[in-house]
């Protein structure tokens, strides 16, 4: 497995996938062929049907010029991953270069016959959460000693960059009011639902601002992190930051709480998909929520075993989880999912806590069910638009532009 650090990447929204995967496959394609007068992409699959609403040709032009061609192929479904793009660069009526390049989820590229889960340096030596558990009981040590034995020295000022990012993110979030962009010309929640913490001081409600607050931002563009992808990045901030100011967890354990759920992340992206075009919204929300139960589960006193536990319950019960956005935003039903895991991922690591962390089914495989449920479920339900709440009736037609 690869470092954590690339589980938390800090970008902009609104898709790890669909904004910031183009965005750097457009910025690699022109350093090649910055002599070019003129580009043409072609986006496949769920970045074609998808696209628009993720601002996918928004980034490209930025990045390309204004005078690029964008050609969206939604019937085009490559076999190795659904969201694929080709880059033309030309000079003049001269083909110069091309590049096919897929964006495989969290904001990564990969290209096609190379291997997605094999690095030629992995950092860690263990692939599945119970050979890491026997390693560590081996060596009488914790979750976060094993993730600092084999990350490298500055991990810790590092994962503090991340921890600003997403303080960053919820400031701007609960300051902010009007509505998101886009047709739907949804209102923004966040500021609505820290005011109302100061009236209730209710812990789901703050959980619920701070969530709400990330999602929001990813939502209008701006710079958040991925937890593990933009459209899930609103879980796990609100978890940490919740802890952190109203359950007054040191800065220090936060920090570590986010090596725990990197580790958690990093496990489903090796051995599964955290891409919602491939595994639908399991492997986005459904990991988040793992990701922070397992961190909650780790700042509440758990040990290794209630960790995992804490992990596998938030995975498993989102299982099947379809992404179906709603005009190809990541609003509806997105940013309402992320605040109610939110609260899912602490009643998960709680439940765990009540127990010694004996269970009878194991993270890994949950993670193995996600991966065969992701491989089973329709294309209509991964991050397409054309199933699910994206084809409901709405109650209300949002306003023509």
């Amino acid at each position: 497995m690869e470092s954590i650090k690339k589980i938390y990447l800090i970008g902009r929204g609104p898709s790890s996938s669909h904004t910031m995967g183009p965005e750097k496959a457009s910025k690699n394609f022109l350093s090649k062929y910055p002599q070019a007068s003129h580009f043409q992409v072609e986006l496949y699959g769920s970045l074609a049907l998808t696209g628009k609403g993720h601002m996918t040709d928004v980034v490209i032009k930025e990045v390309l010029g204004e005078n690029t061609e964008i050609v969206f192929l939604p019937l085009v479904e490559p076999s190795y991953h659904p969201n694929g793009m080709k880059f033309m660069a030309y000079f003049g009526a001269e083909l110069i270069g091309e590049w096919k390049v897929y964006s495989v989820g969290g904001g990564e590229l990969k290209e096609e016959g190379e291997e997605r889960k094999g690095y030629k340096a992995p950092v860690y030596p263990h692939h599945y959460m119970e050979d890491i558990l026997v390693y560590c009981k081996q060596e009488q040590i914790s979750l976060v000693e094993y993730v600092d034995r084999y990350e490298s020295s500055d991990l810790n000022a590092y994962l503090e960059e991340v921890l600003n990012a997403m303080e960053a993110a919820i400031y701007r979030g609960i300051a902010t009011e009007g509505v998101l962009p886009g047709r739907l010309k949804i209102k923004r929640k966040a500021k609505t639902f820290y005011d109302k913490y100061l009236e209730n001081h209710r812990f789901p409600t703050i959980l619920y601002a701070y969530s709400l607050a990330s999602s929001e931002e990813n939502a209008s563009g701006g710079t958040i992190v991925t937890a593990p992808t933009c459209g899930s990045c609103g879980v796990l901030p609100a978890v940490l930051f919740g802890m952190h100011y109203h359950h007054h967890s040191p800065r220090e354990n936060v920090v570590n709480a986010l090596k725990i759920a990197g580790l958690v992340g990093n496990l489903v992206k090796h051995n599964a998909s955290i891409s919602g075009a491939e595994v639908g919204c399991q492997g986005e929300v459904g990991v988040a929520c793992s990701m922070a139960a397992a961190a909650a589960a780790y700042l509440k006193g758990g040990n290794n075993s209630v960790i995992e536990y804490a992990a596998e319950i938030a995975l498993e019960h989102h299982l099947g989880m379809t992404c179906d956005p709603i005009d190809g935003m990541v609003q509806i039903p997105c940013i309402e999912r992320n605040a109610l895991s939110a609260q899912y991922a602490i009643n998960a690591s709680e439940y765990a806590l009540m127990t010694d962390g004996s269970h009878h089914i194991t993270l890994d495989s949950v993670i193995e069910v996600m991966k065969e449920t992701g491989k089973d479920m329709h294309a209509k339900y991964r991050e397409t638009s054309l199933g699910g709440l994206a084809t409901v009736k709405r109650t209300k037609e949002p306003p023509k532009e």
